[in-house]
């Protein structure tokens, strides 16, 4: 079962991003420790794709270095 977008915006907002704000139904996620912004495409009830997940987790793991 795919995540929902809204999980995936919470786990990065848990990890300390910082919500930049976007255009249409993207998001742009910032962290000090992260040198690319994050973009989260997709309404909040969507699925999510998998590349989506794996971008997420990378990024976090990435924010904890």
């Amino acid at each position: 079962m795919p995540k929902k977008i809204r999980e995936l915006i919470s786990e990065l907002e848990k990890a300390g991003f910082i919500n930049r704000g976007g255009k249409g139904s993207h998001r742009n996620f910032i962290h000090p420790n992260v040198m690319k912004p994050v973009v989260v495409s997709g309404n909040p009830g969507d699925d999510a794709k998998k590349y989506q997940e794996r971008v997420i987790e990378a990024a976090i793991e990435e924010s904890k270095l």
